[in-house]
């Protein structure tokens, strides 16, 4: 007999909680390395787009493009309940508080071997952290 299946999160940080071969959800809570104080990286997924639901709390998309060698960076506040669409390869982080809780919609293949990992500078992090405040 089939049966409804439930998942949930309340931990910091970000668990899939369902997965098929296809898509994956996760469900995002604040951790520190989200936390305007401690924003250093920026992440590109190469192959695929994501999708961001604010359900709870604040959150902040930074986001990047290159441009002539240089990372021209914006930020704009969530709001909740829209649907947020993270274009592959657009740099981007989220910033986020305490009460913070995302829904987070991806291809399931989407992983490190086929994503970037961008470290900040340090004016480029003072740029994000004022940006995001």
């Amino acid at each position: 007999m089939m049966r409804i299946e439930e998942h949930s999160h309340q931990d910091s940080g970000l668990v899939r909680v369902y997965e098929n071969a296809k898509w994956m959800v996760g469900i995002k809570n604040w951790k520190s390395a989200n936390d305007i104080a401690n924003i250093d990286c920026l992440e590109r997924h190469n192959g695929t787009d994501e999708l961001f639901v604010l359900l709870d709390g604040t959150c902040t998309l930074l986001f990047a493009n290159e441009a002539e060698g240089s990372l021209v960076m914006e930020a704009v506040r969530m709001e909740p309940l829209k649907v947020y669409n993270i274009p592959r390869t657009l740099w981007h982080n989220t910033v986020t508080t305490k009460s913070t809780k995302l829904v987070l919609i991806e291809d399931s293949s989407t992983s490190g071997a086929n994503s970037d990992v961008l470290m900040l500078t340090d004016a480029q992090r003072a740029e994000a952290r004022k940006l995001a405040g």
